[in-house]
Formats: structure tokens, sequence, C-alpha cells
């Protein structure tokens, strides 16, 4: 009979908690295709954070523009359909994709 150590033990139940968590997060993904989180979806959009503001009157940029691409259109929506954002003006963050013309489906609204 095979002894079981506490090393084997821990590293199993590692194994375990890896593979729990990843069909979490699989489902997860095939939920909403956005694979990012909604904090690094934000993050990825800090260069958008002037023409985003309350009444600003000032365009995106191209580091912006290239955020928004690169981003996609489903984590945008997340980010627009997500918890409000301090200093972000939704309307202005929906018009970001025809300003960088970035040619996305409009977001539908979560109810």
């Amino acid at each position: 009979m095979m002894k079981v150590s506490s090393r084997n033990t821990s590293t199993l139940k590692m194994l375990v908690l890896f593979v729990a968590i990843t069909s979490l997060v699989m489902k997860e993904s095939n939920a909403h295709p956005c694979s990012a989180t909604f904090f690094s979806a934000l993050i990825q959009l800090i260069p958008c954070r002037a023409a985003v503001a309350p009444f600003s009157p000032i365009p995106p940029n191209e580091a912006c523009c290239a955020s928004i691409k690169a981003l996609g259109q489903p984590c945008l929506c997340v980010l627009i359909n997500g918890p409000p954002i301090s200093g972000v003006d939704r309307t202005m963050a929906l018009q970001l994709p025809d300003k960088c013309t970035a040619n996305f489906e409009p977001c539908e609204f979560a109810k």
C-alpha cells in the first residue's frame, strides 16, 4: 500500500482547485466573449480618460483609439453596462467606437 504524504495531498488539493477555477472561467468566457475582467478592461482605457470626461470637448487620441480597438466591442460593452465609473460619461464612452472608426456593433444595455 502506498503512503500518501502531506506534500502529495497539498499538491492534489491545488490541482483540484486549479481545475475547478479553470472550468468556471471557461464557463464565464462562454457566457460573453470578453476575456478581460472589468478592472483590467478599465485599465486599458486609461488613454481615453480625457475623451470621456463629462462635458469634455477633447476627441479621442491615437492611443485611445488603439486601446478601444484592442479591447473590442464585447469588453467595451461590459464596461458601459458595468457599475458607474467616476469621471466617465457613458454617453461619450458609447461614442468612442464611431469616433475611432472601430466599426463595432452597438452595445446592448443590461436591464
